[in-house]
């Protein structure tokens, strides 16, 4: 099973630049002291940023990866649906290759009040890219020997 199974998030909408997503806040996701783990938060949030990196992502010859994220959590959630949004901000070459996606992340609860928010880095690689690297691990790992 699936994060985003576990979680029970749901897509609503997926554009190339937007996507909304939801995640019931559950006991299951509490923490000790009966609000929403703020893992649980990130993970809605990382994952419509990953949907939206994907839209950009040709998959016969690259792979995306989520490589920073910077949430603050600003309201606590005891229950109802939590609606995570992603918009893309920016994109910019990386420098070992691909495409750098930031995207601006916001989890809201049913009030339409921000609980978390921040910033989600991607990047798109190329396959090459993926297959150079990983010759360069083996071959280090067969100098070491």
């Amino acid at each position: 099973m699936a994060l985003v199974d576990t979680l029970r998030i749901t897509t609503v909408s997926v554009a190339k630049d937007r996507v909304e997503a939801t995640m019931p806040i559950t006991p299951d996701l509490f923490q000790p002291f009966g609000f929403l783990h703020g893992g649980a938060t990130i993970a809605l949030l990382e994952t419509v940023a990953s949907i939206g990196t994907e839209q950009s992502t040709d998959f016969d010859v690259e792979r995306p990866f989520g490589i920073d994220v910077h949430v603050r959590h600003r309201k606590s959630g005891t229950a109802g649906l939590l609606r995570g949004v992603a918009e893309l901000e920016r994109e910019e070459p990386a420098r070992s290759g691909g495409i750098k996606q930031f995207w601006r992340v916001t989890a809201f609860d049913d009030e339409g009040d921000v609980v978390s928010d921040g910033t989600v880095m991607t990047k798109i690689v190329p396959l090459a890219r993926l297959e150079e690297k990983a010759r360069e691990r083996a071959a280090s790992r067969e100098q070491v020997l």
